[in-house]
Parts: structure tokens; sequence; C-alpha cells
């Protein structure tokens, strides 16, 4: 099916039931802030995040900075939902340099080494203008260069006018408004650090805005995603001022890439929708493809009863606990369920459709 023809599908499931919206903000909450902060370097664990921000545990050894991001991932979550409400409101800068204050709460100081020994330090100032030029070093080899501090106001106040006039005009769909606002932002790179961050949840603000579903951008689709973004840039050209001033036209591939994420995201929610109330198994976005049955049987007992033994599960299902040990070991390694010794209970992360959320 077509991008159009996808979502005339999704708009007919509405209105959902209060359990299906419960299951897909569910989804939404874990899979987004996972993929997004995963994508920036996060190394919390698809299972530590749904902990975290669904029932406040920290657990593993990652660093605090780590967890205190993924939290205020989830606030500017919330804080894009709160202000697409009010579709009166127009886009402000004021609206993103508090969005980036959220996510990044604080002023904070970053070291480098220098050669000989010496140390240099500078600010990342939360919810400002970058004060420091700042690049890339592309997955070529090249420095890819952003706008200017001294540009970076007078082109986010264009982006921004652009952004609001463009939407009133009506001539770009919402998802080419998405896309192409994703792309001049980038380009500009206002902030000293977060602007990956800020251009997902700005996407998922213009996308709600125009009664779209918010879409994940799948960190094992990191690479797919960059590399549209540089093919773009190639089309566009390196000056910064042009990259802030580009073209649909301009964008084709990340323009086809951002459109086949939008009808594939799109398309996981219908699939969930339509298989709810079954016996199917979801993970960050993809149907789980169970061996035997005895995987799904699995996590079904561990969900229905977290302080199962294997001996009552092997019992249960019909199989040796040897073998039992295997199913459990292979799913383990695949982040789909955790053994939490503490309570010698298990925790599945896996999403069910056949449950009462």
């Amino acid at each position: 099916m077509t991008l159009e023809e996808t979502y005339s599908v999704w708009m007919a499931k509405h209105p959902l039931t209060g359990e299906l919206e419960r299951l897909l903000n569910k989804k939404f909450t874990i899979e987004y802030n996972f993929n997004s902060n995963h994508i920036e370097g996060n190394a919390l664990t698809y299972g530590q995040t749904e902990l975290l921000l669904l029932f406040g545990r920290v657990t593993g050894g990652s660093e605090v900075k780590d967890y205190a991001d993924m939290k205020a991932s989830q606030v500017g979550v919330e804080t894009v939902k709160e202000a697409v409400q009010d579709k009166s409101m127009p886009m402000t800068q004021n609206f993103i340099r508090q969005l980036h204050k959220v996510i990044l709460r604080e002023d904070y100081t970053v070291y480098r080494n220098l050669p000989g020994g010496l140390t240099t330090s500078y600010t990342i100032h939360a919810g400002q203008y970058k004060t420091r030029p700042n690049s890339v070093i592309t997955r070529y080899g090249d420095r890819f260069e952003y706008a200017s501090p001294e540009e970076t106001p007078a082109l986010m106040s264009d982006l921004v006018d652009w952004y609001n006039r463009a939407e009133q005009a009506g001539e770009l769909s919402p998802v080419e408004l998405a896309a192409l606002f994703h792309y001049r932002y980038i380009r500009i790179h206002p902030f000293e650090d977060g602007n990956g961050r800020i251009a997902r949840l700005l996407v998922n603000y213009i996308l709600a805005r125009h009664g779209w579903p918010m879409i994940v951008i799948r960190n094992r689709n990191k690479s797919q995603y960059l590399e549209a973004l540089h093919k773009s840039d190639m089309a566009v050209g390196i000056e910064p001022i042009k990259g802030a001033r580009a073209t649909k036209s301009q964008i084709a591939h990340f323009l086809q890439y951002f459109k086949n994420t939008v009808r594939n995201e799109i398309q996981c929610d219908i699939d969930i929708i339509d298989s709810f109330g079954k016996d199917t198994w979801w993970y960050d976005g993809e149907r789980i493809k169970f061996r035997s049955e005895s995987g799904s049987k699995v996590l079904s007992l561990m969900q229905a009863n977290p302080y199962n033994t294997y001996a009552e599960m092997a019992a249960n299902i019909g199989i040796n606990i040897s073998a039992l040990e295997k199913i459990i070991g292979r799913m383990k390694e695949k982040g789909y369920l955790e053994r939490q010794a503490a309570e010698k209970s298990w925790y599945v992360f896996a999403l069910s459709t056949n449950q009462i959320v």
C-alpha cells in the first residue's frame, strides 16, 4: 500500500478502544525513547528503558546521565503532546528552545584532552543557541560544517517563519512538511548538543498537529537514516545556508526514506490493532517469529505468573528443562525477557496483543 492508503486504513480503525490506546501508548513510550536516545549513543537497554519509564526503576550499571537523558526524553514527548493540543498556536523559536531545555535539563561542562597532556573545556547551554561552531565527521571521513553561531538566530527565525507559512498554505502534505523541516533544522544544528533528539521530537510535533500518528525512527535503521540525509546533502550543497533553505525536490532521498518510515510505522500499529486479542508478540516494532509454539507459551506463562519455576513451565508446556533453558536463553539474548534475581521472578519486555493493559 502507498503511504496515503496506509494512513486511510489507520484512520478507519478509529476510534480505538481504551485498551488499544493504552497498548499503543505503552509501545510508543518505550520504543520512541529507546530508539531516539540510542541513535545518540545512550547505553540503556530496551528493558532498562521500560523499567525506568513505566515503573521508575533503575537497574543495571549504566551511566547516571543515560538514565537522566532517558527520563528527560519522555518529558519532551509529553511536552510535545501537550503543545499539539492547541493547533491555533503557531510554532515558535521559544517553544523549540524550551523543548531543548527540557531534554538537556541544565548547563553542563564538556572536557577535552589535547595533545601534550593539556585539557580544554566548554559549556553546553540548555535552551540556548550555540556559541561555538559545530560540525560532524561523516561516515566517509569528511568534516561537515553546520551553520555558524552568528548565522543561527536568523536562520532559525527564517525556519520557523517558513514552517508557519507553509503550514497555512497547505501545499505540502504533513509528511512532506515534517521531512523538509527536519532536514533544514539539521543543516542549521542550532544547539551545541541534542539536535538529533530535538529534530525527532519536532517531526512528531508536526505530524501530530495534522492528525498523523507519532513515529519512531529506529536505531537499527540508523545507517539508512544517515545515508538518506547524506545523499540529500550532496544534492543540496555543503553551504549551511543552502541546507537551511533546501527545497522538497532537493531532499528527494531523505523524503523517500522518511515516507517509507512513516508508512512502515503506521503499518506496524495497524498490524497490532488487527492482532489484538490474539496470541501474538511484538518487540521494538517487529512481530516476534518463534521457532516453535513453545516460545510464545513461555512468555505467556511468565506474564501470567512471574514466579513460575523452570520445572513448572516445562511441565506445563510439555518439554524437558534443558530445552526450556535454551528457549529462555535465546529470548534473554534478544531482550524479550529478564530474570529479576532479587525477586526471583521474570519480567517480560516483549509486547503481547492478548492482554489487558
